[in-house]
């Protein structure tokens, strides 16, 4: 018991909006946890239960009071392994964050109630995950998913709302939306645009805010410090960070940052591409998402696939590149107006960025 204290004496706490719950500025993401063929991230760590039980003990041990995670199977047997790790060290000790990508009122909550099964308790947030523009509506209107999770509210089934998405102007909906408790977003050092426009806009001050992606899917620790990463995305007003842990050793890393390190030193955007332009040449994008096309194009989108390329993520970030880079590149050529020059703060040439993805696909993947 005197090893836990102390474990618990590192960590620290922030409020989670107005939910009145005290979350660890650590959250366990349960991703490295699962086993099975799911390709959310390809380098998990393929944990037998006994061996991911034993990871989230430890991670509990040392402060960390929230775990997130997702329905079967879109997190493999994570969501399983969870309820068992809850069960064994006493449900009421740890808050659980649960998210399905499910769109449609009905189907959230049939989703909820198989997450309830699986974990053989209750989530404390029910996330609707992934939510995009193409499913934006659905999700918002009336007898959507925030309905169908308002419902479960009442129902006692789950304890508060969330809304998970990569995108600002979601997330900026769901912040002024009073069925929604929990945010949850990403961001890291790179990827910080998102972070700062949320800082800047009071409208999220009354929501529980979590961060994922602190990492990069995995990336950004070969580059930059643990600490660095944890504390640039803790410098926000965020209630936490979500990484996705699989060994003792990341605990360890996280916690050390916790335990040590009170006012990491955080380098600014340009200081950042200077570290990495010693592997090559990224595109200075750091996805704030003000750039719209008119053609509908992800710019912010393609630009992270580019830049994972080189990376680490080849395989990945060139089938996702090849999803279309083609077309995109040539509207971009034959576009008039591109409003997205006059929208982007850091005065990208964003045609020529466009085309640079295109040629790397083309290149890479050998197309004719």
């Amino acid at each position: 018991m005197a090893s836990d204290n102390a474990g618990r004496k590192k960590m620290r706490y922030r409020k989670l909006g107005n939910t009145g719950l005290i979350v660890s500025e650590i959250g366990f993401g349960t991703i490295p946890v699962l086993q099975g063929d799911v390709p959310v991230l390809p380098d998990y760590f393929n944990l037998s239960e006994k061996q991911a039980i034993s990871v989230m003990e430890y991670a509990f041990r040392s402060g960390c009071n929230l775990y997130d995670t997702a329905i079967v199977p879109e997190y493999g047997d994570a969501e399983i392994k969870l309820g068992k790790f809850a069960a064994k060290i006493g449900r009421e000790k740890i808050i659980i964050s649960d998210k399905a990508r499910f769109f449609d009122g009905n189907e959230i909550y049939g989703a909820v109630l198989e997450s309830c099964e699986n974990l053989g308790t209750l989530p404390d947030i029910y996330f609707v995950h992934q939510a995009d523009f193409a499913h934006e509506e659905e999700i918002f209107r009336k007898g959507g998913a925030l309905d169908g999770l308002c419902e479960l509210k009442k129902e006692g089934r789950i304890r508060f709302t969330g809304l998970a998405s990569h995108y600002y102007d979601i997330l900026l909906r769901g912040a002024g939306d009073g069925r929604v408790d929990v945010l949850q977003g990403s961001g890291n050092l790179l990827e910080r645009g998102m972070l700062e426009r949320i800082a800047a806009e009071p409208a999220f001050r009354e929501k529980g805010f979590l961060v994922n992606k602190v990492y990069a899917a995995g990336i950004l620790p070969k580059f930059f410090p643990v600490d660095m990463l944890i504390g640039s995305v803790l410098s926000y007003p965020v209630s936490g960070a979500l990484l996705g842990i699989g060994s003792v050793e990341q605990v360890d890393a996280a916690v050390r940052y916790e335990a040590e390190i009170r006012e990491p030193e955080i380098p600014d955007f340009e200081e950042v591409l200077e570290v990495l332009e010693k592997e090559f040449t990224p595109i200075p994008c750091d996805r704030c998402q003000r750039c719209v096309c008119p053609y509908g194009t992800e710019i912010h989108t393609i630009f992270r696939q580019y830049n994972y390329y080189f990376l680490g993520k080849d395989h990945w970030a060139l089938r996702k590149l090849d999803l279309g880079i083609e077309d995109s590149a040539r509207l971009c050529r034959e576009c008039a107006d591109m409003p997205c020059l006059s929208m982007c703060t850091g005065k990208i040439r964003i045609p020529d960025e466009m085309e640079k993805a295109a040629e790397l696909v083309r290149t890479f993947l050998r197309r004719e």
